[in-house]
């Protein structure tokens, strides 16, 4: 994650970080399905929204 991207986040508020968390997550399940059906053309982008999911999470818990 970029440097930017992390101010950003840090600067939202508990309930935009909340739907942004629920988008990932939503976006991790349909990812993961599409996944098990036929291989995704970029498995690391599963990965990366797992990390994005936990730097949002431990973002909340701070606040």
């Amino acid at each position: 994650m970029k440097s930017k991207h992390w101010q950003e986040m840090r600067t939202m508020s508990d309930s935009e970080l909340s739907v942004k968390l629920n988008d990932a997550q939503d976006k991790l399940f349909k990812l993961k399905f599409r996944h098990s059906a036929a291989p995704v053309k970029n498995p690391l982008e599963i990965r990366g929204l797992r990390r994005d999911i936990a730097r949002i999470k431990t973002l909340l818990k701070s606040k």
